[in-house]
This record gives structure tokens, sequence and C-alpha cells, in this order.
């Protein structure tokens, strides 16, 4: 039974930072495809940033060059760096993995999703 656990999120000011950790438990990611997700409210799930096995990245444009993905494989953690913050970063995020190998922002490609975080950005 594969189980990701999100946290770390929680209130913050614009221009603030946080990070988020996402758990992995069920299998073993060092083969395997991972990503970040948010859901702002009233809106569309969209995807953040993705890691692959080689520790390939890429994001958003929407957070590239404040939001930074990484992984810990022996710890089976994916992290999520949040800095510069902005009111319009408020969403639940999400963390999900595939068994696949590939670089994706696009939900519906991965299998597997936590329960989400919540990130609030006050200005």
């Amino acid at each position: 039974q594969v189980q990701l656990v999100e946290s770390g999120g929680g209130s913050v000011q614009a221009g603030g930072s946080l990070r988020l950790s996402c758990a992995v438990y069920g299998y073993s990611f060092s083969s395997r495809s991972m990503g970040w997700f948010r859901e702002p409210p009233g809106k569309e799930r969209e995807g953040v940033a993705s890691i692959d096995s080689d520790s390939r990245t890429t994001y958003a444009n929407s957070v590239k060059g404040r939001f930074t993905i990484s992984k810990d494989s022996a710890k089976n953690t994916l992290y999520l760096q949040m800095h510069s913050l902005k009111p319009e970063d408020t969403a639940m995020y999400y963390c999900a993995a595939d068994e696949r190998e590939f670089l994706s922002l696009f939900r519906y490609d991965y299998k597997y999703w936590g329960q989400g975080t919540r990130v609030t950005v006050s200005s």
C-alpha cells in the first residue's frame, strides 16, 4: 500500500519561506517520478514541480527561481522549498508519485497522491 504524507504547510506573510515535506511509504522512490501540485481556492489543481530518478527537475513558470524540489532517497522523502512567497501561492499543496519515469506537471500522469497540506500567504 503506497502512502504519501505531506507536512510543513502553514501561514506565512508575503516574502516568507516554507519547506514542505512528503514522506513516502510502501515503495522506494529512488527510481520513480514525483511531483508537487497545488489547488488554489476555487481553482483547478496545477503542477508546480517535478523530479525524476536522476534528480532532473522541471517547474511551472509561476514558481521558477522561487521554489526548489528535491528528494532524499535514504529518507524516502520529497521536499519543496518555497521562498519569496506571494499571496497567489495560497493553496492546498499535494505531492504525487508514479512508477513510470518522466518529468511532468500534468496531474493525470500520476497514480499516487497525498492528502495535502495547506499553505496560506498573507499580504
